[in-house]
C-alpha cells in the first residue's frame, strides 16, 4: 500500500503536466515568503523607532530637533537598515525562486543549467562588478552608520537630505528640491552633517578705528543672552565662544564668534543669531564697512609695491598758463 502510494506520488511529480502546478506553487510561495519577511522587518523597524521616541518623549514633528542625539541616530539608522534589508530580502527570494523554477521546469537540462550558471557567474565577474560593488558598499555604509534616512550629507556628487537608502541607490534631496540618485559604489566619501553636533561660525567685520574690546564684549553678551532664551536653549549645547580677531585689513577688523549646536539646526540658529548680533551692533552705533570696498592705503614708507606712480602735473608759466612744448621734445616752436 505504502509502496504503491509512493510510486503514484513519484509518477505525479515526474509527469509533465504537474510542472506548471509546481511553478505556480513556487511563485505563490515566494510571494508569501516575501510578504512575511517584509512584515517582520517593518514590525521590527517600527518597534525600534517607537522605543526611541518613548525614551526621548517626543513625537515625529519634534524628534529630529529635540530628541537626544543617541535616540535620533537609532531612528535614522533603523530606517536605513529597514530599507536595505527589504531590498536584500526581495532580491534573494526572487533569485531562489527563479533557480527553483528552472530546475522544476527543465529537470533534464542539468547540463544546460550548469552552463547558464557558469555564464551568469562570468557575467557577475566581469559585467556586473559595479552592481556587486554598489550592494556591498550600501550594506557597509548602513552597517557602519555612515548615513541614515533624514541625515544631511555630502556625498561628493550631491548634498542634501537622505530620503531613502537602497541596496544599490541612495536618494538625496538637495536644497533646491532636486532628487539625486547616487550609486552606492560611487560614494567614496560621506560628509554627514547630522551626526553628533554642529558649529555656527559668524565672522563680523567692524571698522578699523572702532573700540574692538567694547564691540567684542557686546557681541559676546548678545550671543550669551540669545543662548539663554528658552526657544534656543534646547538647541544650543554650549555657551557661545568669542574666538577674537580673525583678520585685520586697512579698513576693517574681522571678529569671529562660534556657537556649538545640535546637528540639523545649525542654519536655523545662525540666522537668528546674526539678526541678534546686528541689533547689538546698531546699539553701539558702529557702521559696518562694506567688505567689497576694502582697499589698502599706502604707508609712510611710500606707495605700495607694484603701484603705478601718479602722473606729474604739467608745468605752468609764471602767469599760470601751461607752457608749450619745445622743439627738442618734438613740438613746434612758439610763435
Amino acid at each position: 500500500m505504502h509502496g504503491r502510494l509512493r510510486m503514484n506520488l513519484g509518477d505525479f511529480l515526474n509527469s509533465g503536466w504537474s510542472r506548471p502546478v509546481w511553478v505556480l506553487l513556487i511563485v505563490l510561495g515566494a510571494v508569501v515568503v516575501r510578504l512575511i519577511l517584509q512584515f517582520v522587518i517593518r514590525r521590527l523597524v517600527n518597534r525600534v523607532i517607537t522605543g526611541a521616541k518613548k525614551r526621548a518623549g517626543v513625537d515625529d514633528t519634534t524628534l529630529i530637533a529635540a530628541s537626544p542625539l543617541a535616540a535620533m541616530r537609532v531612528v535614522q539608522r533603523t530606517r536605513a537598515l529597514g530599507g536595505v534589508l527589504s531590498s536584500v530580502v526581495t532580491t534573494v527570494v526572487v533569485i531562489v525562486a527563479l533557480i527553483w523554477i528552472v530546475s522544476i521546469a527543465a529537470p533534464g537540462a542539468a547540463g544546460a543549467f550548469s552552463l547558464i550558471t557558469a555564464a551568469l557567474g562570468a557575467g557577475l565577474g566581469f559585467g556586473a562588478q559595479n552592481i556587486v560593488k554598489d550592494v556591498l558598499n550600501g550594506l557597509f555604509m548602513v552597517a557602519e552608520d555612515q548615513l541614515g534616512v533624514g541625515d544631511v550629507v555630502d556625498t561628493g556628487f550631491a548634498t542634501g537630505v537622505v530620503e531613502q537608502v537602497g541596496i544599490r541607490i541612495t536618494q538625496v534631496r538637495d536644497v533646491n528640491g532636486t532628487l539625486w540618485y547616487v550609486r552606492n559604489g560611487e560614494i567614496l566619501r560621506v560628509g554627514n552633517m547630522s551626526q553628533g553636533w554642529a558649529r555656527v561660525i559668524i565672522d563680523l567685520a567692524v571698522p578699523y578705528d572702532s573700540d574692538v574690546e567694547g564691540v567684542q564684549q557686546k557681541l559676546l553678551d548678545a550671543a550669551t543672552a540669545f543662548a539663554g532664551e528658552s526657544k534656543w536653549k534646547r538647541l544650543i549645547l554650549e555657551k557661545p565662544e568669542l574666538w577674537g580677531i580673525e583678520s585685520v585689513s586697512a579698513e576693517a577688523i574681522v571678529i569671529r564668534l562660534v556657537v556649538k549646536t545640535r546637528s540639523g539646526v545649525k542654519d536655523q540658529v545662525a540666522r537668528a543669531l546674526r539678526l541678534r548680533l546686528k541689533a547689538a551692533i546698531d546699539e553701539l552705533g558702529v557702521q559696518l564697512p562694506p567688505l567689497n570696498s576694502i582697499a589698502l592705503r599706502p604707508g609712510p614708507g611710500g606707495p605700495l609695491p607694484g603701484a603705478k606712480p601718479a602722473p606729474k602735473p604739467a608745468a605752468t608759466s609764471p602767469a599760470g598758463a601751461p607752457t608749450k612744448p619745445s622743439a627738442a621734445n618734438g613740438g613746434k616752436a612758439g610763435a
